[in-house]
């Protein structure tokens, strides 16, 4: 395993990512640890549950009702699209 030092890893972060993704086993020591650089793999349909511990039932009423909301707020004309001009969205 290589190992650096944070300063050392921070400077060229790319490189040992580069790395650590192609399976070189890379560590950053940090006080008296050494933390591994690991590629891992996420899954995008259960991060709500694992973010926030919830159940997939309330997870699906949650999502229920902000559905029911954000048509109210569609028919009601409160939604507008953002434009990327914070201040004239706002106005």
């Amino acid at each position: 395993m290589k190992t650096l030092s944070v300063t050392d890893a921070r400077q060229n972060l790319t490189r040992w990512l580069q790395a650590a993704m192609e399976g070189e086993d890379v560590g950053i020591l940090c006080g008296n640890q050494v933390v591994a650089l690991r590629p891992v793999q996420v899954y995008s349909e259960d991060y709500a549950l694992q973010e926030y511990g919830v159940t997939k039932t309330e997870l699906n009423r949650a999502v229920k009702r902000m559905d029911a909301e954000l048509t109210v707020d569609k028919k009601q004309g409160r939604l507008r699209r953002y434009s990327g001009n914070i201040e004239r969205d706002l106005a």
